[in-house]
C-alpha cells in the first residue's frame, strides 16, 4: 500500500474547508496542518478539529516538510503560496486561479515542470460528469459556435462578505471567468484571438467593478460570452445561463426550478455554491428540417440523475490530486489550459481598463 500523502490545508473559507473535508475522508492523505494568517481565532469545524494550526506559511512548510500543499487563500496569494511549496519539494492543488497577473501564472507552471511537482488546479467542472456530456455533446453541433455563459449572484449574508473580499483580489468576469472560458476552449479546440470586455461599478462596498461582461472570438469563427456579477443589486432573473448554438442546433444547461433552494441562512439562490455547477437536465435541440421545414426531431432532454453535489466534486478533485502523484499523471494539458483561460479573463480586464479590444495573437 502507497504511503499516505502529508498534506497542509492553506485557507479555510468556502472551497478550502471543502478540499479539507476531503482530505480528511480519503484514506490516501493525511492532514499534518491547517493554515491561515488569522486561523487560530476562527471557529474550525468539527470533524477538522485536532490537527496542528498555523498563521505564518513558511514556518508551516518548515515544520511540517508535508508532501502536498493544498492552497485555497486569497487569490493574490496562489502564486507565491505555490511557489514557495514547490521549493520546498511539495506538489500543490490550487484553487483557481493560477495566480493575479499572467506572467505569475507562467512562472507556476514553468516551475511545476521544472520541479517535477503536481499541480492540479480546482477547476471543478472538469471533474463534473454532466459538464463533460454538456461539452461532448456541444461539439457535435458543427462549426462556428456560439457560446453564451453567465452566473451572477447576489451578495447578502455570509454572500455579502465573500464576494466584498474577493473582489478585492479579482473582479468576478476573473475570478469565476476562468471556468466558463475553459469550457469555451473545450468546446471549440480553437485558438482565442479578440477580446473585448465590459463592466460596471454598481456597489459601494467594493473596491472594484462588480459586474462585467466579456465577449471572445475564436480563430475558427465561433463566438463566446459570459457575464458575471456580484452585489446586493444583482438581480436573479435569468442568472444561470449554460447554453452552445452550432449549425445543427443546440445544447442547453437546464435548471429545474423545483429544484431552487429557498433563502436560508441569508444565502439567495444565487450564491448557493451547490447551484454553481448542478446541471438537473441537458437539452439537445435540433436544428434538422423537413420538406415542410418543420423541425424533423424533437428535442432531446437528458436528464442528469444523481449528479455530484459541491462537496462530492471536492472529494473527485483531490481523488484526482492524489492519483496525479501516485501514479505520475501528465498534467500539461490542464496546466497550460489554465494559463490560456488566465489570459483570456485577463485580457477582458484589460479591455475593460482601456476601453478597447485587445488583440490575443
Amino acid at each position: 500500500m502507497a504511503e499516505k500523502v502529508k498534506v497542509l490545508v492553506v485557507g479555510l473559507g468556502n472551497m478550502g474547508a471543502s478540499h479539507a473535508s476531503a482530505y480528511h475522508r480519503n484514506s490516501g492523505f493525511e492532514i499534518v496542518g491547517l493554515m491561515s494568517r488569522t486561523i487560530k481565532s476562527k471557529q474550525i469545524p468539527e470533524e477538522l478539529q485536532g490537527y496542528p494550526l498555523f498563521e505564518d506559511f513558511e514556518q508551516a512548510l518548515a515544520e511540517l516538510k508535508p508532501d502536498a500543499v493544498s492552497i485555497n487563500s486569497w487569490p493574490n496569494t496562489h502564486a507565491e503560496y505555490a511557489m514557495k511549496a514547490m521549493n520546498a519539494g511539495a506538489h500543490v492543488f490550487m484553487e483557481k486561479p493560477l495566480a493575479t497577473n499572467i506572467e505569475d501564472a507562467e512562472a507556476v507552471v514553468r516551475l511545476a515542470r521544472e520541479k517535477n511537482r503536481k499541480l492540479v488546479l480546482g477547476y471543478i467542472l472538469r471533474v463534473h460528469p454532466s459538464w463533460t456530456k454538456f461539452i461532448e455533446l456541444g461539439k457535435t453541433l458543427g462549426k462556428p459556435l456560439v457560446m453564451r455563459l453567465n452566473l451572477n449572484q447576489q451578495s447578502s449574508g455570509p454572500a455579502w462578505a465573500w464576494h466584498k473580499n474577493l473582489i478585492d483580489s479579482l473582479i468576478p468576469i476573473v475570478d469565476c471567468g476562468v471556468h466558463y472560458v475553459d469550457v469555451m476552449c473545450q468546446l471549440t479546440g480553437a485558438k482565442p484571438v479578440r477580446v473585448h470586455g465590459i463592466g460596471a461599478k454598481l456597489w459601494d462596498d467594493a473596491a472594484q467593478p462588480n459586474y462585467g461582461h466579456l465577449h471572445v472570438t475564436f480563430d475558427d469563427g465561433s463566438v463566446g460570452w459570459y457575464e458575471a456579477g456580484w452585489g446586493p443589486m444583482m438581480s436573479e432573473v435569468a442568472f444561470f445561463v449554460k447554453d452552445v448554438v452550432g449549425p445543427k442546433g443546440a445544447v442547453s444547461i437546464v435548471p429545474d426550478p423545483s429544484k431552487a433552494k429557498a433563502e436560508e441562512d441569508g444565502i439567495s439562490d444565487s450564491a448557493d455554491i451547490d447551484r454553481h455547477t448542478t446541471t438537473d437536465a441537458i437539452q439537445y435541440h435540433h436544428a434538422e428540417l423537413d420538406a415542410d421545414k418543420n423541425f424533423a426531431r424533437q428535442d432531446e432532454v437528458f436528464q442528469m440523475a444523481d449528479e455530484p453535489g459541491h462537496q462530492e466534486l471536492c472529494d473527485r478533485e483531490q481523488a484526482l490530486f492524489l492519483r496525479a502523484i501516485q501514479e505520475d499523471l501528465d498534467l500539461s494539458e490542464s496546466m497550460d489550459a489554465a494559463v490560456n483561460s488566465l489570459r483570456i479573463v485577463l485580457a477582458a480586464e484589460q479591455s475593460i481598463k482601456e476601453e478597447r479590444a485587445i488583440d490575443l495573437t
